[in-house]
């Protein structure tokens, strides 16, 4: 079936047409149909196979003549709503980059709204199909201001979330948001793309699509990287974004130095690990659940194995206990600078200190009272007496026999 793809005669869109009536009249199943479409767009389309068509082209340079900019633009045009027009209605007949790469050439000649509609209505059946290259369409459109057309891919993935749940899996849910993460790092080093765009974007999803909120970390603080002007608040609101519980060893560790983020992000993370740190320490010092039997058989660690997990383990706590430290000094820093700014000499402050000591310095001169009767002796009056009775009367002596 590949030899009459090379016939030069079926560059005629008409005779390409004519034939491709033929093949269906012959009940040929729909996905060979959509491979014969696929196979031609990609070898006589431009912008779908720069490869062969450069090929095309220089292969036949001496027998076609160059043409003029429009007509090359109205050839296009007339060529891509043709092949829109033609595809099986079938869902996996097309593949879905091929499908973007129609878009993004409908979207560059400006075909009419119907057809770059239907494409994205196809492309949203099969989005978890998508390669992140593909996706990245340029937006075109002059008034809008970002180099990426970021309202095509969230038009796509609001529409890929409305299908049936019998059309989309928990798998392709996965995978659509693996890619929205790494579409978004990418789009968010655009100076001009606004912070709306991106959180529609990212709550786009829902909470359980991502496993680990790692690339959202990573979206986020390319974000932040890219717009140094991005205020307090702001900033809290991109952190809301991501689950603190969801975030690898490794992106928590870079979470807790980024100085980019939030304290309380930073607080966020920091018991999160803590709190990971503890379970872990749990499982491994040895407590089994009551029903045993149903639990699957797992190897038994050697003492070398345990031992290195305890230091690790105690590693890790060290550097969270030395991190919160980090984080209650700023705390109290901040704190600080606040109290400054209320007043100049802090009048309330002074005059409870001097009117009423505070109960930690109450305990505080107990305890030295307590401390300096232990050491003078001091007694009651009751004790006192008693031992002066004592005194006075000393125990009679045993007389001797002799």
């Amino acid at each position: 079936m590949e030899c009459w793809f090379d016939d030069s005669c079926i560059l005629d869109i008409e005779y390409f047409l004519k034939t491709l009536s033929s093949i269906k009249a012959k009940g040929v199943r729909p996905v060979l149909v959509g491979s014969i479409i696929a196979n031609y767009a990609s070898k006589w389309l431009p912008d779908l196979s720069c490869v062969e068509k450069l090929k095309y082209q220089k292969d036949h340079s001496h027998e076609a003549a160059p043409e003029s900019v429009t007509a090359s633009w109205m050839k296009k045009k007339f060529f891509v709503e043709t092949l829109i027009g033609i595809l099986p209605p079938e869902k996996d007949s097309i593949p879905c980059n091929l499908l973007l790469r129609l878009l993004r050439t409908a979207n560059l000649v400006v075909t009419e709204p119907a057809y770059p509609a239907e494409l994205e209505k196809r492309i949203s059946w099969q989005l978890d199909e998508a390669s992140l290259k593909d996706l990245m369409i340029p937006a075109f459109s002059h008034t809008c201001g970002t180099l990426l057309d970021v309202e095509l891919v969230l038009r796509l993935v609001k529409r890929f979330m409305g299908l049936n749940e019998a059309i989309k899996s928990g798998a392709a849910v996965v995978k659509v948001a693996k890619l929205v993460d790494c579409y978004l790092a990418e789009a968010a080093l655009d100076a001009n793309l606004t912070l709306t765009s991106f959180l529609a974007l990212a709550d786009a999803l829902p909470i359980h699509a991502r496993a680990t909120d790692d690339g959202l970390y990573r979206a986020v603080d390319t974000y932040l990287k890219a717009h140094p002007d991005t205020t307090k608040q702001e900033r809290k609101v991109l952190c809301r974004l991501i689950d603190s519980r969801k975030l690898s060893p490794e992106a928590s560790l870079h979470a807790a130095q980024n100085e980019r983020l939030p304290v309380r992000a930073v607080i966020q993370v920091l018991f999160s690990e803590n709190d990971k740190i503890n379970h872990w320490s749990g499982s491994f010092s040895g407590s089994r659940s009551p029903n045993t039997s149903l639990e699957p058989a797992v190897r038994c660690l050697s003492k070398r194995e345990v031992s290195a997990h305890q230091t690790e383990i105690r590693k890790l706590r060290e550097d969270v206990t030395r991190l919160q430290g980090l984080c209650n000094a700023m705390q109290v820093q901040m704190e600080k600078l606040t109290d400054k700014k209320k007043g100049v000499f802090g009048w309330r402050k002074l005059g409870t200190s001097v009117l009423r000591p505070s109960s930690a310095s109450e305990k505080n001169m107990d305890d030295v009272n307590r401390e300096r009767d232990v050491v003078m002796g001091r007694r009651t009056p009751m004790e006192m007496k008693t031992r002066l009775v004592q005194y006075k009367t000393p125990p009679k002596r045993r007389q001797s026999l002799s």
